[in-house]
C-alpha cells in the first residue's frame, strides 16, 4: 500500500461516489469499502446512526439527521471522537464487486502508484461459510473479472486490484458477539478462508491478500488468543496461515454518549443508544493494540505469522497521529472518524504534515 495511508471501512466509504472520490485522491494508497454481507444489511436511519462528540465536553451537542440512509450527526469544531450504532453496508457484497468491475471496465480506475493499481480492500462479514464464499468469489474475480461480469459493450477490465478484509469485530449486532474475542470462532473463520483459497486456483501474481479486522483488546489473554489462532493455522492449514494482514482496531463497544438532558444521543436497535466508540478517544487504546500485536507477531516461531502486516486504525486525524501509529508497528495507517468530519481532504492534510 503506497502511500501507506487509506480509509477504514466506515459509512463514508459506502457509495460508488464515495469510493471514486477516495480512489482518485493521490494521497490514499488503498481504498477500503464499508463492510458488507453476502446479502444486504437492513439499515434504518432511526436505529443505525453516528454522532461526533468531545470527550472533554462530556455529552453530545448536535441532533441526528434521520433523512439520510443512516442517522448522521452534525460536524462541530473540536468534536473529534465518534459513537455509532451502525451495522453493515446496505449494499450487498456481490453488488460491490460488480460495482468495482464496472469502474474498472469504464476506465475510471487509473494507475496512481509505481507499485501498480491502487487496491480496493473489500471488507466482508457473515458466517464462516458466507465469508468463505466471498473469498472464493473475490479470488475468481481478481483473476478474470470480465468472465464473471461481462460488459455489455465488450469493454475489458483494467487496473483492478483487490484485497479482502474479514470484519470479525463489529460490536453493534445484538446476540452476535465479535468472533475475534473467541479463539474457537477465530479458528473457524481462518479455517474457512484457508479452505476457500485451496478451492480457488490463482494464476501469475494475482494473489488475493486477506486480512482480519480485530476489536480493541484490553487484556493480554485476548492478544494471545489471536496469535494462537494464527499459529494454529500455520501448522494445520495446507498452505500455512492464510492471513496477510491484521486491521487493528475496530470501534470499542458498549460505549454510551448522552445529550445535555442525559438522554442517549443515538437511536439503536436495542433502544439504549449503546454503540462503538472511535476517533480521538480511542487513539491510545488503538496504539496499544498495534504495538502489542506487532510484538507478538514478531516473537512467533512461524515465519508466515511473523510476516503478517498491520493496518493501524484508531483516532488518527493528523500527521502526528500517523507518525505515532507507524512508530508502534503499523505498516499502513487507516483513517475513519476524521474522514467523516473533514472529507477526503484529510488525507492531503496528513500527507502535507509528513
Amino acid at each position: 500500500i503506497s502511500p501507506p495511508l487509506l480509509n477504514s471501512s466506515n459509512p463514508w466509504a459506502t457509495t460508488k461516489e464515495d469510493l471514486a472520490a477516495l480512489y482518485s485522491c493521490s494521497n490514499t494508497g488503498a481504498v477500503t469499502i464499508r463492510t458488507s454481507l453476502w446479502k444486504a444489511f437492513a439499515q434504518h436511519a432511526s436505529t443505525h446512526q453516528y454522532t461526533f462528540f468531545s470527550s472533554s465536553n462530556g455529552h453530545a451537542t448536535t441532533r441526528v439527521d434521520v433523512t439520510s440512509p443512516e442517522g448522521r450527526g452534525e460536524v462541530r469544531d473540536g468534536e473529534t471522537s465518534s459513537l455509532n450504532t451502525l451495522g453493515y453496508s446496505p449494499i450487498a457484497f456481490e453488488q460491490y464487486v460488480e460495482m468495482l468491475v464496472r469502474m474498472s471496465q469504464e476506465k475510471s480506475l487509473s494507475l496512481t502508484s509505481s507499485l501498480g493499481p491502487k487496491p480496493f480492500i473489500v471488507s466482508v462479514t457473515g458466517t464462516a461459510d458466507e465469508v468463505g464464499r466471498c473469498c472464493e468469489h473475490l479470488a475468481e474475480v481478481l483473476n478474470d473479472p470480465d468472465a464473471l461480469y461481462p460488459h455489455a459493450a465488450g469493454t475489458r477490465s483494467t487496473g483492478l486490484n483487490l484485497m479482502m478484509e474479514i470484519n470479525l469485530s463489529c460490536p453493534n449486532i445484538p446476540d452476535k458477539p465479535p468472533p475475534a474475542y473467541d479463539g474457537a470462532s477465530l479458528t473457524e473463520y481462518i479455517d474457512a478462508i484457508a479452505t476457500a483459497k485451496t478451492r480457488t486456483p490463482e494464476s501469475g501474481d494475482k494473489f488475493l491478500h486477506i486480512g482480519i479486522k480485530t476489536p480493541p483488546y484490553t487484556f493480554h489473554s485476548q492478544f494471545k488468543t489471536l496469535i494462537s489462532a494464527l499459529e494454529t493455522s500455520s501448522i494445520s492449514c495446507a498452505n500455512g496461515c492464510p492471513i496477510s494482514f491484521i486491521t487493528a482496531t475496530n470501534t470499542l463497544g458498549s460505549c454510551l454518549v448522552l445529550d445535555s438532558l442525559n438522554r442517549p444521543a443515538l437511536g439503536s436497535v436495542t433502544g439504549e443508544g449503546i454503540g462503538g466508540m472511535a476517533g480521538n478517544a480511542l487513539h491510545p487504546l488503538a496504539l496499544g493494540n498495534v504495538k502489542t500485536i506487532r510484538g507478538l507477531l514478531d516473537q512467533s516461531a512461524h515465519e508466515d505469522v511473523r510476516s503478517i502486516s498491520i493496518i493501524g486504525i484508531g483516532g488518527v486525524k493528523d500527521a502526528d497521529g500517523f507518525r505515532r501509529m507507524k512508530s508502534v508497528g503499523a505498516d499502513a495507517v487507516g483513517v475513519g472518524t476524521a474522514l467523516g468530519r473533514e472529507g477526503v481532504g484529510i488525507f492531503g492534510k496528513i500527507a502535507a504534515g509528513l
